[in-house]
C-alpha cells in the first residue's frame, strides 16, 4: 500500500505538466484539446479518490501492525521477566520494571505506526520523486538529493546529544515512577504514617530533574533544528533561482518548470517535517534501551540439556558442603545437614545469617556458588526447575495472594482443581467456615494482595492453597508471627494438617513453633552451629539454649536480642 501510494503521489504533477502543455501550446489558438483537458483533471480526481482510499487501507494495516507488535513485545518482556534469576528482582523496584515495558513498547509502537503511515511513504515518494525530476533535469535531481545527506549528517551528530540526556531523563523518571509503585501499593502505610506529602515531593523531586534536562535538551535540539533548516532553505532557494531563471532563458517548458516546482515541493514538506519524524526516532531508540536491555539479562530457566524429572520417593534433602554469596559478598559456608523424610526442622539464627536463602536455594531461585543439594539422592541441579518447585509446597510469612476469588487463589497450582478438592483444602486450613459467612462464599473476590481479608485470612487462604498443591515437600516462613492469639490457634491447627506426612522445612518465629519440631539446625555466620533435636539443644549453651534463657528473664535487653534472632515472645 505505501509503495502504491508513493507512485500515486507522483501522477499529479506529471498530469497537471500534460494540461499546461496541452492549455499553454495553443495559446491564442482554439485549437487546445478541452476533452483531453478535462480528462486529466478527471484523472486527478481520480488520484485523490485513490490516495484516500489507499492511505485509509494503508493506515489500517499500519493500527493493527502497531498494536500487534506491542501485544508482542509486552508478552516477551513478560515472558523474559519470569525466567530471570531471584537476585535481578532483588534489586529492581517493581514500578521501574513496569515503566521500562511501557515506555520501550509505547515508542517502538508509535514510530512502528508512524514509520509504515508515514516515513515509509516519504522514503518511496522520496526515491520515484528523484527519479523523475532527474528525467527532466538532472541538475535540480542533483541539488534535491543533497538534502538528505547533509540533513541526516547534521541530525546523527544532534542525536548523539540528545539520547545522551534522554537515559537521564528516563533515569529520573524510573525512580519516580518505582516509588509511586511502592506507595500506592503500600498506601496504608503511607496513610497510616501520614506521610502523603512525604511521598508526593519524593515523586515531585525526580519529576522535576526530568524537567530540568528537558529545558537543556529541548533548547539545544530545537536550536540545531533552526540550523538545519536553514541550510535546507539555501538549498531550495537555488533550487528554485535555477528553474526560474532556465525557464526563462527558454530551457524548461511551462509545464516542466510547473512540474519540477511541484516535485520540489513534495520533498520540501517533508524533508522540513522530517525533524518531527526523527525525533519520534530516536525517542523510540532511546526509550527502548531499557527494554532490549532487559531482555538481555540472562535467563535462569535454562535446565541442563539432559535435565531430568525429579522423583520424589521419600523427600530426603541433603546440603553437601553448600555455599552461596550475594554479589561476592559470602552469606553460606560450607554447609552440610540433612532434613529426613517425613520430618519437621526449624531453621534458627539472626536476621541476615542467610535462613531464607537456604529456603530458596532448595526451591532453586539461586544457585549456590559451590557444594549441591540434594533430594532422594538427586542433584537438583541435574532436574527441571518445572519438576522440582512441583514437589515443594511453600507459606509464606506474608501471605501472597492474588486480586480475584477465594476459589482462584486456593486453586493457584492447579487451576483445574474440583469444587470438592477446593472446598476440602479450605476446611482442612480452617478457612471454610469464614468463607462461606462471606456474600459470594469463594466467588468471592479479594482485592489486591488479599487487601480485603484480615490476617489469618489470607494466611488459612495461603495453607489451602499448600494443602491442595499436596507437594511431598513443604516450605514454612513460619505463618503464625504476627498474628492475633485466636488466628494463630486456627492458623496452627491448619499447619499441623498440612505439616502431616511431608518433609517440613520452618524458619521459625516463635520458640513454641520451635519445641515442636523433630529437629533445629542453628546457623551463625553463615555455617551450621548446632543440629539436634530441641531437648538435646536446649542445655548446650548454644544458640537455642540462649534464647531459651532470654525468654525465661524477660526485660528490655533480652527482647532487643530475641529480636535480632526475629524470635516473637
Amino acid at each position: 500500500m505505501t509503495i502504491l501510494l508513493a507512485l500515486m503521489s507522483q501522477v499529479v504533477p506529471l498530469i497537471t505538466k500534460a494540461a499546461i502543455d496541452q492549455i499553454v501550446g495553443h495559446s491564442g489558438t482554439n485549437h487546445a484539446n478541452v476533452g483531453l483537458v478535462a480528462f486529466y483533471a478527471f484523472l486527478i480526481f481520480l488520484t485523490d479518490i485513490g490516495q484516500t482510499f489507499f492511505s485509509n487501507i494503508s493506515g489500517y494495516w499500519g493500527d493493527v501492525l502497531a498494536i500487534k507488535l506491542k501485544g508482542l513485545m509486552s508478552s516477551r518482556y513478560y515472558k523474559h521477566l519470569m525466567s530471570l534469576p531471584q537476585r535481578y528482582f532483588d534489586s529492581e523496584l517493581t514500578g521501574t520494571i513496569i515503566n521500562r515495558m511501557n515506555r520501550g513498547i509505547q515508542d517502538i509502537g508509535d514510530f512502528v505506526n508512524m514509520f509504515s503511515n508515514n516515513f515509509l511513504q516519504f522514503i518511496f515518494s522520496t526515491v520515484f520523486t528523484l527519479a523523475i525530476v532527474a528525467y527532466y533535469s538532472w541538475p535540480v535531481a542533483l541539488m534535491l538529493a543533497l538534502l538528505y545527506p547533509i540533513f541526516i549528517g547534521l541530525t546523527t551528530k544532534t542525536s548523539q546529544r540528545w539520547q545522551k540526556l534522554q537515559k537521564k531523563i528516563n533515569e529520573n523518571l524510573d525512580i519516580a515512577s518505582g516509588r509511586f509503585a511502592e506507595s500506592i501499593g503500600q498506601v496504608k502505610v503511607v496513610k497510616s504514617f501520614n506521610q502523603e506529602e512525604r511521598e508526593l515531593k519524593h515523586f515531585d523531586q525526580y519529576f522535576m530533574k526530568a524537567t530540568d534536562i528537558v529545558r537543556p535538551q529541548s533548547r539545544f535540539w530545537h536550536r540545531q533544528d533552526n540550523i538545519r533548516r536553514s541550510i535546507l532553505a539555501v538549498i531550495f532557494f537555488g533550487v528554485f533561482m535555477y528553474i526560474f531563471v532556465e525557464t526563462a532563458r527558454g530551457t524548461y517548458s511551462i509545464g516542466t518548470m510547473v512540474l519540477l516546482i511541484q516535485y520540489a515541493a513534495m520533498i520540501r514538506l517533508p524533508i522540513f517535517s522530517i525533524s518531527f519524524l526523527v525525533d519520534r526516532t530516536q525517542r523510540a531508540v532511546s526509550n527502548s534501551k531499557d527494554y532490549f536491555d532487559v531482555l538481555a539479562e540472562e535467563s535462569d530457566t535454562a535446565d541442563q540439556s539432559n535435565a531430568k524429572t525429579l522423583k520424589v520417593t521419600k523427600g530426603e534433602i541433603t546440603f553437601d558442603s553448600v555455599s552461596f554469596a550475594y554479589d561476592k559478598e559470602p552469606v553460606l559456608k560450607k554447609l552440610d545437614f540433612t532434613l529426613e523424610a517425613d520430618s519437621k526442622t526449624a531453621l534458627v539464627g539472626e536476621s541476615g545469617e542467610g535462613k531464607t536463602t537456604i529456603t530458596s536455594l532448595i526451591m532453586r531461585l539461586y544457585s549456590p556458588l559451590s557444594g549441591k543439594i540434594l533430594i532422594d539422592g538427586q542433584d537438583i541441579s541435574t532436574v527441571s526447575r518445572e519438576s522440582l518447585r512441583d514437589n515443594i509446597g511453600v507459606v509464606f510469612q506474608e501471605p501472597a495472594l492474588f486480586s480475584g476469588t477465594i476459589r482462584e487463589n486456593i486453586a493457584y497450582a492447579n487451576p483445574r482443581a474440583s469444587k470438592e478438592q477446593v472446598e476440602a483444602a479450605a476446611k482442612a486450613a480452617n478457612a471454610d467456615e469464614f468463607i462461606s459467612k462471606l456474600n459470594d462464599g469463594y466467588e468471592s473476590t479479594i482485592g489486591e494482595r488479599g487487601l480485603k481479608l484480615s490476617g489469618g485470612q489470607k494466611q488459612r487462604i495461603a495453607i489451602a492453597r499448600a494443602l491442595l498443591k499436596d507437594a511431598p515437600i513443604l516450605i514454612l516462613d513460619e505463618a503464625t508471627s504476627s498474628l492475633d492469639s485466636k488466628s494463630e490457634h486456627m492458623v496452627q491447627e491448619a499447619l499441623e494438617r498440612l505439616m502431616k506426612g511431608r518433609t517440613t522445612l520452618i524458619i521459625a518465629h516463635r520458640l513454641s513453633t520451635i519445641n515442636l519440631v523433630d529437629k533445629i539446625i542453628t546457623i551463625n555466620g553463615g555455617k551450621v552451629d548446632e543440629i539436634g533435636a530441641p531437648k538435646e539443644l536446649a542445655h548446650s549453651g548454644g544458640i537455642y539454649d540462649q534464647l531459651l534463657k532470654l525468654q525465661q528473664h524477660p526485660n528490655l535487653s533480652n527482647e532487643k536480642r530475641l529480636n535480632q534472632f526475629e524470635i516473637a515472645k
